[in-house]
């Protein structure tokens, strides 16, 4: 079966066309310059550039791939969650494309399709299995006995990780997107301990997550360093940099120790040897490297990544993720709309 994804949920415009799993092209078109400056996703911004570049993404995967619109057998798109305007984008073509084509059409839970992206890597999972999701947006603890068969056991109860990664680097006068600029900077501490952040368990048994406290850490320790901050603390220029260095190695730390914490205290509550990530946080090498030691340390839990070209919204997730919920008989049809505000609970099938 050769399927055709459709993903516009936020501030990238992607096309792919998966054949049996198999990605034969994936093409993204990201609109994050545009954010920059405004320090976040803006969404009429966003909204209006994937109607601009949406139909030069689908023929760019097209050609890609070396097929037409004929060669298409269903068609995968990202229903929510995301911001409304930009899922409507992608819903309107992909409805357009399934009706004049005569095709079947299928709608993807986006948080669940980046969890389903480790599965186009050569090593990819078997159920059942915990799935961490972690990106902007998003910060959960799923169960999979199947792919349509899960259920939410925590999400964060305030910000995401990346939106804390996004405040911290506003904070440090680090520009957007924070993730890949605190990640930087964070290389260059000598990680000596001499800055310590809290870490957020909420209890002992509890797999929700909350990041707001430690963020607000991180804005008092600056504040008590440097003083009063100026306006929203976007254009802060901190010039010492070893200082910003240590503040994003310890927050990064703090952080990424309360996910491993949960992600394998959920696989010995589900006594499950297998857990599984995915969400744009998942590009950081530094995640990779303590849930891996984690992994040596655990006695048999196995963790599955995404291939980095599949962490940042794309794609080929969506239509490998719709591909598989085809061949389980799920079915939608052209009365789908956006569903911006989708929550994990509402989407579960348990």
């Amino acid at each position: 079966m050769i399927t055709l994804g459709i993903e516009t949920s936020c501030d990238e415009t992607g096309v792919s066309v998966v054949e049996d799993n198999i990605v034969l092209a994936n093409v993204v078109s990201s609109s994050v310059h545009l954010h920059k400056r405004y320090g976040g996703v803006v969404p009429e911004i966003a909204s209006r550039f994937h109607v601009e570049y949406i139909a030069e993404v689908l023929a760019d995967a097209l050609k890609s791939a070396g097929m037409t619109l004929g060669d298409i057998d269903l068609i995968a798109v990202t229903s929510g969650p995301g911001l409304v305007g930009a899922l409507l984008t992608g819903i309107s073509t992909a409805k357009a494309l399934s009706y004049s084509l005569n095709k079947p059409l299928i709608a993807v839970n986006h948080i669940l399709a980046h969890l389903y992206s480790a599965f186009l890597s050569d090593d990819a999972p078997s159920f059942p299995f915990v799935g961490l999701a972690v990106s902007g947006g998003h910060t959960a603890l799923i169960y999979f006995r199947d792919i349509d068969r899960y259920t939410l056991l925590g999400q964060t109860q305030d910000d995401a990780v990346g939106e804390a990664y996004d405040k911290v680097a506003k904070i440090l006068g680090l520009g957007y997107p924070g993730g890949p600029a605190v990640e930087k900077a964070a290389l260059r501490s000598k990680g000596c301990g001499t800055v310590k952040f809290p870490r957020s368990y909420l209890g002992d048994d509890s797999l929700d997550f909350s990041f707001s406290g430690v963020k607000t850490a991180v804005l008092y320790y600056v504040r008590d360093r440097y003083g009063r901050l100026q306006g929203t603390g976007y254009r802060l220029q901190i010039k010492d940099k070893e200082f910003i260095s240590d503040v994003c190695y310890a927050f990064q730390e703090a952080v990424l120790d309360v996910l491993v914490e949960k992600a394998f205290l959920a696989a010995r509550i589900k006594k499950c040897n297998r857990i599984v990530l995915g969400g744009g946080v998942t590009i950081n090498s530094r995640l990779r490297e303590k849930f891996l030691e984690a992994s040596r340390l655990s006695g048999g839990v196995k963790v599955h990544f995404p291939a980095k070209a599949y962490c940042l919204d794309n794609a080929a997730m969506v239509a490998a993720l719709g591909e598989r919920l085809y061949g389980k008989g799920h079915r939608c049809g052209l009365d789908i709309g956006p569903e911006p505000n989708m929550k994990l609970r509402e989407a579960m099938n348990v």
